[in-house]
């Protein structure tokens, strides 16, 4: 890649951090599309100013010859065209290039619901006479009365949440907070799970994270889908 280009992706994805406040896991998406992109250009001596829509269009072909899949392939335009979108308001770029590119239409895919057995079974499944347990019910518990989002359910500090008054505060994407009632039984379960498991994760560690590990740190989203696996 060419040191022009990258410092183009840098400016890039501080705009992004500080304009729409994207997750670290979003902003190294974008990084990883458009980088592979400028990457390929640097193979055909171009760089990212000078790309026009056939290039674009022959990039993406050659993606989806390797076996790119259709959601890959779409999450990759929308990276190309918010960067010259970005580009182009900067005054960088004279056109578009990905103007006229359309992504690949996706198949909705119905969601797969479970029935209120099931939903009870999982609830059911750790073991809630091990801290590690209390902590996962407490978890399955909140995440199914409040309906957070993973990312936002392991990153959840202590202080964000008031199990007096019944609610705690989410930050969302975009930095954009918002309150939710948390409901009795995933109260019972979050009281439980402060006043025994956690202390015994935590032991003489310094942590905020309301979820933590036995390491004191909050946990990874593929850790915690790892746990619903083994329940499941």
């Amino acid at each position: 890649m060419k040191a022009q280009d990258s410092v183009c992706i840098d400016r890039f994805l501080d705009r992004l951090w500080m304009e729409s406040g994207l997750s670290d896991n979003t902003l190294s998406a974008y990084r990883h599309d458009v980088s592979r992109f400028a990457d390929w250009l640097d193979k055909n001596q171009l760089a990212l100013l000078q790309a026009q829509r056939q290039h674009v269009l022959s990039y993406l072909a050659q993606r989806v010859a390797t076996g790119a899949r259709p959601r890959t392939t779409a999450r990759l335009v929308s990276s190309l065209r918010r960067l010259y979108r970005y580009l182009l308001t900067e005054g960088e770029m004279g056109q578009d290039p990905t103007a006229l590119v359309e992504p690949p239409k996706l198949r909705r895919e119905l969601p797969i619901s479970l029935s209120e057995k099931q939903i009870e079974d999982l609830l059911a499944a750790p073991d809630v006479n091990a801290a590690r347990g209390q902590r996962d019910r407490a978890m399955l518990e909140l995440c199914y009365a409040t309906g957070l989002r993973v990312s936002e359910l392991i990153t959840l500090t202590v202080a964000q949440v008031n199990l007096a008054a019944g609610v705690m505060r989410v930050l969302g994407k975009g930095s954009k907070e918002r309150v939710l009632p948390i409901g009795e039984e995933a109260i019972y379960w979050l009281q439980r799970f402060l006043k025994d498991g956690r202390r015994e994760l935590v032991k003489r560690k310094s942590t905020d994270a309301l979820f933590p590990t036995v390491r004191g740190g909050p946990m990874t989203r593929q850790a915690f889908w790892q746990h619903i696996k083994r329940y499941s």
